[in-house]
């Protein structure tokens, strides 16, 4: 179960397993042992790799198929819109998320205007 989880979640994150090896200090060589199930990754690597994927470690072992209920477009952003290394306000995440669902509402309907315009 771990090595499917963490191969599709690796995926999901379009990266390598030599560039995820890299996020959690082990070799690309290690990474894919996990995901075709030859090697268990050590309790340390293990609580690594669910912190980079933000999920718990019995997520990735299979205990549960919940996954966190956290935001991640909103972390993302709050991490990306730094200020100083100050993190956004709860006020100001909520704002951005607003504005992206704006953006993406007019994305779509640009897009399907496009479509119909037959460009």
């Amino acid at each position: 179960m771990l090595g499917e989880r963490l191969k599709k979640l690796r995926n999901e994150r379009k990266i390598t397993q030599e560039e995820l090896g890299k996020k959690v200090n082990v070799t690309k060589v290690s990474i894919s042992g996990y995901e075709n199930g030859n090697r268990n990754p050590d309790t340390e690597t293990l609580q690594k790799l669910a912190d980079f994927f933000e999920v718990s470690t019995d997520y990735l072992l299979g205990r549960t198929d919940d996954k966190p209920n956290e935001k991640k477009e909103v972390k993302q952003l709050s991490i990306a819109f730094r200020d100083g290394g100050q993190e956004l306000t709860p006020d100001e995440e909520e704002f951005l998320e607003q504005q992206l669902q704006q953006f993406r509402e007019l994305k779509k309907r640009f897009m399907e205007n496009e479509q119909k315009d037959g460009k």
